[in-house]
């Protein structure tokens, strides 16, 4: 009865279920897109951090993020990361802005990525067009397909000048987004050298390699020691979380996304709180009449929730649709949105925990209702 007494209580007046509805839908999208963004966002930046084959990274002191690492590190740190207990491997890789020259006029910027496919550190994923061992070739560039209009080209074949060099797009990759707007261009280590103009000794990270069943707390405490003050030592998440950090919170992006969501759920909670609140108004003597024929206050608590929780499964429902498909359009955008089983779960526990907290003004004005009312009609 609870549940039959809350839906006809919704459907007696379908306008204001309709007023209802729509403003738990326009929260679940606003907010959905927000997280979504942020999401996106956050995937962007760690992505070659995270499809890095390293366990650890040697930066230089202070490198603020993966596009940002600041001065250059030689090979004489190299060594002495080789030298110490529990390292396999040390991997140099090169990553620095430059400037792309279009071919027909114009430049842009891209953050070039130079690192040897045989020494397993980094290199581009989801090749489409192309393979690694194209991508070897001296005057080799390989970038995403969603930034040829930004860089002004047309694809495999295609030439422009990048820093102080000439280059030959010899591969083409899919989904590899910068959230700098700078596309993301990979090379070989000895090219991406010879571009930028650095010592054939120099390069921005190393990645370190463990050896199976080594204990990565002790191998970083022990390269921190033998390293000079000049390089720190990171673990993967820690360069993540540093690069998220730079991107997403000392720019402000991160906050304002955020603080998109809250409005979001805020607008949906007021909407939705005086939706319900003029509902139990309007059937102030219904409710008044259940309580003189010996109802409980908690029955009438019950059957508000009970509309409450109905507004927001329908409410979730259409909005969730809308945010798929706001979803699948920007999927080959330079900024696509992200929705995880976890975030759709989070969006319907945060449309419940709006909609029962929109029930608690209506809630307070059941709690002054005199059962004595029905009989002075």
């Amino acid at each position: 009865m609870i549940f039959t007494l809350a839906l006809r209580n919704l459907l007696h007046d379908r306008v204001r279920l309709a007023v209802t509805l729509i403003g738990i839908l326009f929260s679940i999208v606003l907010v959905a897109v927000q997280l979504g963004l942020y999401l996106g966002s956050s995937e962007m930046i760690i992505a070659n951090i995270a499809r890095s084959n390293a366990d650890l990274f040697i930066t230089t002191y202070g490198a603020k993020s993966f596009e940002d690492g600041g001065l250059l590190l030689s090979d004489r740190e190299r060594h002495q990361a080789l030298a110490t207990p529990g390292v396999e491997a040390v991997v140099p890789l090169v990553v620095a802005f430059a400037e792309w020259r279009k071919p027909a006029g114009g430049s842009s910027r891209v953050v070039l990525i130079g690192a040897d496919a045989d020494d397993h550190g980094l290199v581009p994923w989801s090749l489409t067009q192309g393979t690694l061992d194209d991508i070897k070739a001296p005057d080799a560039i390989a970038v995403d397909r969603s930034y040829l209009n930004e860089l002004g080209v047309n694809g495999i074949g295609d030439t422009a000048q990048v820093a102080t060099g000439r280059v030959k797009i010899r591969a083409l990759t899919d989904g590899i987004r910068s959230f700098t707007q700078s596309p993301y261009a990979y090379t070989t280590l000895s090219r991406a050298r010879q571009l930028l103009g650095v010592d054939d000794d120099k390069s921005t990270f190393l990645l370190v390699k463990l050896e199976p069943g080594a204990n990565a707390a002790k191998v970083q405490a022990d390269l921190a020691r033998r390293l000079d003050s000049s390089a720190e030592v990171l673990t993967k998440g820690q360069f993540e979380s540093r690069s998220l950090t730079q991107w997403l919170f000392r720019t402000g992006a991160g906050l304002a996304l955020i603080g998109g969501a809250i409005l979001g759920s805020l607008v949906g909670t007021v909407i939705v709180a005086q939706t319900l609140y003029s509902s139990t108004k309007d059937h102030i003597h219904e409710f008044a009449t259940l309580r003189a024929l010996g109802s409980s206050k908690a029955y009438i608590y019950k059957v508000i929730l009970a509309q409450a929780g109905l507004s927001a499964v329908m409410g979730y429902a259409l909005g969730m649709v809308i945010a798929l498909l706001i979803l699948y359009a920007s999927r080959n955008s330079s900024l696509p949105l992200v929705m995880t089983p976890g975030l759709a779960f989070w969006l319907f526990a945060l449309t419940l925990f709006m909609c029962a907290i929109s029930a608690m003004s209506a809630i307070v004005k059941i709690t002054k209702i005199d059962p004595a009312t029905v009989f002075s009609r």
